[in-house]
């Protein structure tokens, strides 16, 4: 039986994080008190105190509270995933280039998709999703991604977060979505949001083989673009394969042909 030492004033300081991390438009004190069935006394309190640590800022007319990005920048330095960004990065520009389509990296966050790298096509026309953005875990090809990829526990743990979270029911037909991203490799569906935008994604895999990111691109149409979805899937295919195996994971070559390769990476093989 595991032990528990109740720390009120540590739970009360993460419940209100939380909180604003659930609310992106802001609060004000009542609000959040009222929300956590607190006083405003104690939840003003612990609202300057964080506010002194930076983790929540004032709106310009000083009457509500928004959660900063202190938050996010210290996921962002936490060993492993500041090493996938960082090894990601320039496998990321060189699939942009090759694809002339942006692309990013998620990771999951309870019951939402974190973007935490992201690289714009080099054309003047594109989509692009923002580094720091919080997507719906229920409406996000990289999440579905990440799903499939991992132990049944852990996607049953991410499901029953975002249950719990946006208080709505498990999608009926989930399970059989997931085993056909299993079966296929990878994702791809028409966007959630946004109408002509068609993404594809493939699980960046640890050394357990378990996805702990989704490699996406958010393909665009162009007229008269001689890149299509079958390019798309391949160099995706590769550039995962290559983040996957600099995350320790063991993986097949794909036939993508050797000058597609990364300089960086390649320089490090040959060193080897």
């Amino acid at each position: 039986m595991k032990r528990y030492y109740p720390t009120p004033a540590l739970e009360k300081g993460l419940d209100i994080l939380e909180l604003f991390a659930a609310t992106p438009e802001g609060m004000t004190v009542s609000e959040v008190a009222r929300r956590l069935n607190r006083t405003m006394s104690e939840i003003f309190r612990m609202l300057l105190c964080l506010e002194h640590r930076g983790y929540l800022a004032q709106s310009a007319n000083k009457d509500r509270y928004h959660l900063t990005l202190r938050l996010f920048r210290l996921g962002q330095e936490h060993p492993p995933t500041k090493r996938m960004v960082t090894e990601a990065t320039p496998i990321m520009h060189w699939l942009a280039h090759q694809l002339r389509q942006s692309c990013h990296l998620g990771v999951l966050d309870g019951g939402h998709v974190v973007i935490l790298a992201q690289v714009d096509s080099p054309e003047s026309t594109g989509f692009y999703v923002k580094v720091g953005s919080k997507v719906d875990l229920m409406h996000a090809a990289t999440g579905h991604v990440i799903l499939a990829h991992q132990t049944e526990d852990a996607t049953e743990r991410a499901i029953q977060e975002w249950v719990r979270e946006t208080q709505k029911k498990k999608p009926a037909d989930l399970d059989d979505h997931l085993a056909k991203i299993r079966a296929r490799g990878y994702e791809r569906r028409a966007s959630y949001e946004v109408t002509g935008v068609v993404n594809i994604s493939f699980p960046v895999l640890n050394s357990q083989g378990n996805a702990i990111a989704g490699l996406t691109v958010p393909y665009v149409k162009r007229i008269e673009d001689t890149i299509g979805v079958p390019q798309v899937v391949d160099a995706l295919a590769e550039a995962s394969r290559q983040i996957s195996e600099a995350m320790g994971a063991l993986t097949e070559s794909t036939d993508i042909e050797a000058s597609a390769v990364p300089k960086r990476r390649r320089a490090a093989k040959s060193k080897k």
